[in-house]
């Protein structure tokens, strides 16, 4: 088991163990001592708008040139463009700093091979081994005529932003649109909206001044509000919304209406399955049942991860496939990026209205999305005790799942951050799947 390491790297609050300086000093020299021992010489880093990341990279430079590995400095661009700049600047890995849709006093550090995958299990745990050892030990330094260096790279946001263009059909152009794109203040406002105005769109431009403390604030893919009044105010085709670090999408359709990821992902599956896409698509324990139903009216395989874009990657390599992803805009084309790309995959949404001749709002309708009630219930922790799996909730879980038969689902799992068991149900109107859903919460209170 890892214990610094969580899905999406290491997180905290900035200041407090693990998001220290000196915390991040001996994970750059950790991971240094593993991926150096692999054949790593430079690792690309690369990073969000939040103040906090001008401390956090100086730390891991150190670290990484104690180790006696390279570093290649970005700045601020999104966590898709650090995995792959890190193979096209030839570094041998990429690493991140950035909490993603997180508030600006939190953080993170996530490592990616140079294939722009995040690291394995084992290498994050051969890291943890090293990392523990810094910490109760100390750090050793190599000989000064090894120590690391450090440059900085200048032209990476061209590169990335002729990097994204790359995936829009030649044939095409967004001339005609108009487009109003949130950037959460995040990492990519620079690159996003350049990406939009050189394929030919016109841009409104919004949450796109960063300050250090007010990424993802009122704004981005978390938060759609001033979006939705935004397009309809300027009379828009669409919005885009990418979070901090742009590596989750979300969209609005010319109504003001949101288009989540789960939508996305059928239109992305739909795109697909007409280039001549025969695999599947995996979605995760939260994945709306509409999904699955419009995929499978369309002969599109569908299965379901746990919840995470490391558990949906997962499955994608065990089953050949090319296209997942999850409700919350993090959407995986490996056809067309490693890793989750925001502005990739909504270049392709994009391309696929372009080529149908249809709006947003229209190509939505083809999958109805199953109202869904989330119900969280605080529970006491008792040791050797299970709350899910008590007489009284089994049988409520039984009774409702009866009830709903194969036109709705519930899922109950316990949060991995506090004592909460997350109640969800999905059923054919928004009373029925509230009415389960309290049902099933009275009997884990």
């Amino acid at each position: 088991m890892r214990k610094y390491f969580g899905t999406d790297g290491v997180r905290g609050r900035v200041g407090e163990f693990p998001m220290t300086p000196d915390f991040a000093m001996r994970l750059g020299w950790a991971a240094g001592q593993v991926l150096g021992a692999q054949g790593v010489s430079e690792v690309l880093i690369g990073k969000d708008t939040r103040a906090s990341g001008y401390m956090l990279e100086s730390a891991l430079e150190a670290g990484f040139s104690a180790a006696g590995v390279n570093v290649a400095l970005v700045g601020p661009l999104p966590t898709p463009a650090i995995a792959y700049l890190a193979t096209t600047f030839r570094a041998n890995a990429g690493l991140v700093i950035s909490a993603s849709h997180n508030p600006f006093y939190d953080n993170g550090i996530k490592l990616f091979a140079q294939s722009g995958h995040k690291l394995t299990d084992a290498q994050e745990q051969e890291i943890e081994r090293w990392l523990q050892h810094a910490l109760d030990e100390g750090m050793t330094c190599v000989s000064s005529e090894k120590l690391g260096k450090a440059r900085r790279i200048e032209d990476a946001a061209g590169r990335y932003i002729e990097y994204c263009k790359s995936h829009f059909p030649s044939r095409q152009s967004l001339n005609g649109l108009k487009i109003v794109v949130d950037s959460a203040n995040g990492a990519g406002y620079k690159v996003g909206p350049a990406v939009y105005r050189e394929l030919g769109a016109e841009v409104i431009s919004l949450h796109d001044a960063p300050n250090g403390v007010n990424i993802n604030h009122e704004c981005g893919a978390t938060d759609l509000t001033s979006l939705r009044a935004a397009v309809i105010e300027q009379g828009a085709d669409l919005g885009i919304a990418l979070d901090g670090d742009a590596d989750r999408l979300m969209m609005v359709d010319h109504t003001g209406a949101i288009v989540d990821g789960d939508e996305l992902l059928f239109l992305l599956a739909r795109e697909a399955q007409a280039a001549g896409y025969t695999g599947g698509v995996v979605g995760t324990q939260m994945s709306n049942l509409g999904l699955e139903q419009a995929l499978a009216e369309r002969g599109i395989a569908f299965k379901r991860a746990k919840v995470g874009d490391r558990y949906v990657m997962e499955q994608l390599t065990a089953t050949g496939w090319r296209l997942g992803g999850e409700g919350s805009g993090h959407l995986l084309s490996l056809d067309h990026a490693a890793t989750g790309d925001a502005i990739i995959a909504s270049i392709r949404v994009l391309a696929a209205l372009l080529a149908q001749g249809t709006t947003l709002h229209l190509a939505k309708q083809g999958m109805r999305k199953l109202p869904q009630t989330l119900v969280n219930v605080r529970y006491q922790a008792q040791e050797g005790v299970d709350p899910l799996g008590t007489p009284g909730v089994k049988a409520a879980m039984q009774a409702v799942e009866a009830r709903l038969g194969t036109a709705g689902r519930v899922l109950l799992r316990k949060s991995g951050t506090e004592p909460l068991i997350r109640v969800m149900v999905e059923a054919e109107d928004a009373d029925q799947a509230n009415g389960c859903a309290q049902e099933i919460a009275g009997a884990l209170g």
